[in-house]
């Protein structure tokens, strides 16, 4: 495991592959939350 957080940390592919994750999840809130907004206010 500490092999595995070394390569996530420290190199190029291993920051990028966590900057995709970071990216994925918060798209996933933002999503959400808009949607949630949409279905509470058609109007909008």
């Amino acid at each position: 495991m500490d092999v595995v957080l070394n390569l996530l940390f420290t190199h190029p592919i291993g920051l990028l592959s966590l900057f995709t994750i970071v990216f994925i999840i918060g798209m996933a809130v933002y999503l959400v939350s808009l949607f949630k907004r949409k279905i509470n206010n058609p109007d909008d």
